[in-house]
């Protein structure tokens, strides 16, 4: 894994240490050695992981600054993005949160085992916690969400003048025009949809770039039963 993560991250124009790649490649080892028993990720090859998830996170770096940022990674499910990005931003600081809480269990754990002991890792619904409200600089999903949903989830997280940056497939114009009516009425703006490719694939990927440009409304996030059944759209 780690001549993959070398040779990815320099094709990204990123810098990393030795020990940045090390950490990388152990959370990895670890990450699959855990799948064995609980179900974590359907990537299960050293290699197809590297790519796929820590170099695919990784190039969240090419498109915002993190440093000394407070991050929140929404649907974290096996740690990504968030815990690439705290590997190779150290100074910033990380929030995990899944609905499912044997896999916070899991990512806590391998957090640990790599020494990023200061990575938070919650268990619950990101629509029920509101004492997280406005509290990040940026919030970052690989959730599979329409983005008018998610959007709902993960916007009322992120203070006015943060961002909001969501991973999806290469084709989601049309998906960020359907959201466009409920980023704007949760307080922010689409500003681009940036695409990449992932080092050593043929997968294009794209992150939709959202900058939060006023306060949440109050009503929002309803509770998932609503979002789901109705979604913002005008």
């Amino acid at each position: 894994m780690e001549d993959i993560l070398r040779q990815g991250l320099a094709e990204l124009g990123l810098a990393a240490g030795e020990e940045q790649i090390g950490a990388m490649a152990a959370y990895g080892r670890w990450m699959l050695a855990a799948n064995e028993t609980t179900n974590l990720t359907a990537i299960t090859e050293p290699e197809a992981a590297a790519r796929l998830h820590f170099l695919d996170s990784a190039a969240l770096l090419t498109v915002a600054d993190f440093a000394g940022k407070d991050v929140v990674d929404v649907g974290s499910g096996a740690g990504f993005p968030g815990v690439p990005l705290r590997i190779l931003r150290p100074d910033m600081r990380l929030t995990c949160l899944d609905s499912v809480g044997k896999k916070m269990d899991l990512v806590r754990e391998g957090c640990l085992a790599v020494g990023l002991g200061d990575v938070t890792c919650l268990w619950g619904r990101a629509e029920e916690m509101g004492q997280l409200r406005e509290r990040f600089d940026i919030a970052v999903s690989r959730a599979v969400a329409e983005l008018d949903m998610l959007a709902e989830l993960c916007l009322p997280l992120v203070r006015p003048g943060g961002l909001f940056l969501a991973m999806k497939k290469p084709d989601c114009d049309d998906e960020a025009a359907r959201g466009t009516f409920a980023v704007k009425a949760l307080g922010g703006q689409v500003r681009q949809i940036r695409r990449y490719t992932v080092p050593g694939t043929d997968t294009v990927h794209a992150v939709v770039v959202i900058e939060k440009v006023r306060t949440t409304p109050a009503q929002y996030p309803r509770r998932w039963a609503q979002i789901k059944k109705k979604p913002l759209r005008g």
